[in-house]
């Protein structure tokens, strides 16, 4: 629409309240002639666009002549030779004071797109503090470009629609202009996210009418219930905003369906007594949703915004959300501060004294310690704190991040071959380091090469796991010799630094506990971070341990082995080839059990060490110099003898997991020597218990049962004595 200075006197002749035309008719000539030969994007003369400001103030507020008069010369100290001096001598200092705040506002002389963020609201919390009708006028010359955002290049539009969302929409909710609000944010999500717009404008577009007949139908039931009430209450009835319906389908995830307050009915009455009376009558009409009364009126918003809230449904099955408020809240809920202008006459501009403006004073005093922009933005959008993050690609493409992301979050949000070969990142032109935290309503560049690769560093640096999975992906995939010589080399450097000593044979058992063929999947498994080091060094420096207590061990005096009970074979239960009467000792490393084949080996001062035949250690010393001293063994146990074992339980944490595992254990009348238990970082638990068995039968069947307790992942036999 083109906006003329016959319709802004129009206009202003339709209302009730008293104009100086004069006034506004020679703003309006200095302005034209200011703006003279200059055109709008869309081909429109530039005066068209300080017209239509004007003409918001009007239609929507009915703001006062000096606002008005401001509003037609709000360019012309910015955009031409007129100086504020000529607009105060013609005008007055109030006029001037106007033109001023918001001529500041406009003009940011910084170079980063982050400073002129925190100081373009740096100017407008200051000049908000001294006359809030500059921030009211601001809003309605940010309301019409956004109107006309259609002719400026998808580059504008999209930079106008992110800055708009993140700071004009915030403001004109603290402020409790809705209306503003509410169409600010539909105009800027569809140029933000065009697919999203145009899906939920289909599905509301889809049975229109029935929708259109389902208000006017709940309108005239609510209408006849409370036809004794006078005046005669007003009752509307409309469709939730766009961007509303939006948040909860795209970020929240709802389904269309899911969101109760698609339709509303709102039921304007004269008293506070009778909204709550009202209330109780639409609670005895209609069937309430529990949880979904809102009691504004006792507790109003931040803003100032006072209502009931209660969502039910009617016999249609179809919920409905009802708003019932006084006039005076009414009025309040769709101006907000600018309601003063429409329904009152005679008051000035000025925040001094009122409560309300406590916030833009608040954040004043914050910004004077830190004038970070994510800071001050956080300050302003207390109403965009979600849990997540909304960021935006140079295209205007929205990307959902876990509060905390940084820029290789979002490079592998978009894509793993853009993750892969990332070189580089900027947040709004300015280049920025890969651990950069993201916030709400940041454009990200993200830079590529076509023989970059990812880094190593990134594993510690990204927060999400869909980035690290990615990651480790990639080096587990196109890395395996550089893995392994990078494992083998982080492996070593702990183990220096922890002063472990490992051989061949550690390493493979090692391995092998972590389910890996050889000792160089281990390696390249550190290497791509599919393994925790921390882990592995744990296992190894437990298992040298066991070894010192085996190799420091002394041989006792053969005549003392000699003066051991003659019943020694029996009690020990292991029959070694070719010696007689010996202390017996069951190997930690693979703690046999009757059932195992076995081996013995002849220690230097401890007897006979048993082992599983099967045991690394067993392979290894057959074939070192110490070969002699490896004997055949066999079992020679009877019903009585009992031996320990270790069963290592993985399980998800639940309350009373503990409890069931040791009554599985004592059902089966099995001793409990030890039990340990402690948390994982992915929520599961792990727990240590070492029990008494007869042989390796029993010890099977009891873990069979311990992997039947409800909750248990996984229940396996370990070496630990």
């Amino acid at each position: 629409m083109l906006y003329t200075i016959d319709m802004l006197l129009d206009k202003i002749k339709s209302s009730e309240k008293t104009y100086d035309t004069d006034k506004i008719l020679q703003a309006y000539q200095l302005a034209e002639k200011a703006h003279e030969g200059v055109f709008r994007s869309s081909g429109d003369p530039y005066i068209s666009h300080p017209v239509a400001v004007a003409y918001i103030l009007l239609e929507k507020f009915w703001m006062d002549t000096d606002t008005i008069c401001a509003a037609l010369l709000h360019d012309v100290v910015e955009d031409t030779e007129i100086g504020l001096d000529t607009i105060q001598k013609r005008f007055g200092e109030d006029v001037a004071r106007l033109v001023d705040g918001v001529t500041k506002i406009g003009l940011v002389p910084l170079n980063t797109r982050e400073e002129q963020q925190a100081e373009n609201i740096r100017k407008i919390l200051i000049a908000m503090s001294k006359d809030i009708r500059v921030i009211i006028i601001k809003l309605a010359d940010r309301l019409h470009n956004m109107r006309t955002l259609d002719a400026r290049t998808p580059e504008k539009q999209r930079k106008t629609s992110l800055e708009t969302m993140n700071f004009y929409a915030p403001i004109a909710h603290r402020l409790g202009i809705s209306d503003v609000k509410e169409e600010m944010e539909d105009i800027a999500l569809r140029y933000l996210d065009p697919y999203g717009f145009q899906d939920i404008q289909r599905q509301l577009s889809l049975k229109k009418a029935d929708r259109e007949d389902f208000i006017e139908s709940i309108k005239q039931r609510i209408a006849e219930r409370i036809s004794d009430i006078e005046p005669t209450p007003i009752i509307e009835g409309r469709v939730k905003s766009t961007y509303s319906i939006y948040k909860k389908v795209y970020i929240k995830g709802k389904d269309f369906s899911e969101i109760y307050d698609i339709y509303a009915v709102r039921i304007i009455l004269q008293t506070v007594v009778e909204c709550y009376n009202v209330l109780g009558i639409i609670h005895d009409m209609f069937r309430p949703i529990p949880y979904r009364f809102k009691d504004y009126i006792a507790m109003p918003k931040p803003n100032r915004y006072q209502s009931l809230h209660t969502t039910v449904i009617g016999r249609e099955g179809v919920p409905f959300e009802v708003q019932i408020r006084t006039q005076e809240m009414h009025n309040t809920a769709q101006y907000g501060v600018a309601a003063h202008w429409k329904y009152k006459a005679g008051i000035t501009g000025t925040v001094a004294g009122e409560k309300r403006f406590d916030w833009i004073r608040h954040i004043l005093e914050q910004q004077q310690e830190a004038d970070d922009v994510e800071q001050i933005s956080e300050a302003i959008k207390v109403d965009l704190a979600p849990d997540d993050v909304y960021v935006f690609t140079p295209k205007g493409d929205v990307i959902t991040l876990p509060v905390g992301s940084n820029v290789i979050d979002f490079a592998y949000a978009i894509h793993t071959e853009v993750g892969n070969k990332m070189t580089g990142a900027k947040v709004g032109g300015k280049m920025v380091t890969f651990d950069h935290v993201l916030s709400t309503g940041e454009i990200v560049e993200v830079m590529t090469g076509s023989n970059a690769a990812p880094n190593r560093s990134w594993l510690e640096t990204a927060r999400t796991n869909e980035a690290k999975a990615k990651i480790r992906s990639w080096f587990k995939r196109e890395c395996r010799e550089e893995n392994i010589e990078s494992g083998r080399s982080q492996l070593e450097r702990e183990l220096r630094r922890n002063n472990i000593v490992v051989d061949d044979e550690m390493l493979k058992t090692a391995a092998e506990r972590h389910r890996f063929g050889t000792v160089d999947d281990l390696y390249a498994a550190i290497g791509y971070g599919g393994v925790q080091l921390s882990k592995v060094v744990t296992r190894l420096r437990e298992e040298q341990i066991r070894q010192n207590k085996l190799n420091n061990a002394i041989i006792p005096d053969v005549e003392k082995i000699v003066q051991q009970n003659n019943d020694r074979e029996r009690k020990n239960g292991v029959i070694i080839d070719g010696i007689d009467n010996y202390p017996i000792k069951y190997a930690q490393c693979c703690n046999p059990l009757p059932g195992d084949e076995i081996m013995g080996f002849i220690t230097r001062g401890y007897g006979v060490s048993v082992h599983k035949a099967d045991c690394k250690n067993v392979i290894a010393g057959l074939k070192s110099e110490n070969k002699e001293r490896w004997r055949k063994a066999q079992w020679a146990v009877n019903e009585s003898t009992a031996f320990r074992a270790t069963v290592d339980i993985i399980a998800e944490d639940r309350t009373a997991l503990i409890a069931d595992i040791t009554t599985t254990i004592a059902t089966n009348r099995l001793p409990i020597h030890e039990i340990n238990a402690h948390y994982l970082k992915n929520g599961n638990a792990n727990i240590i218990v070492t029990i008494e068995v007869s042989g390796i039968e029993q010890l099977k069947n009891i873990i069979l049962r311990l992997q039947k307790v409800p909750g248990v992942i996984s229940a396996e036999r370990t070496g630990k004595q």
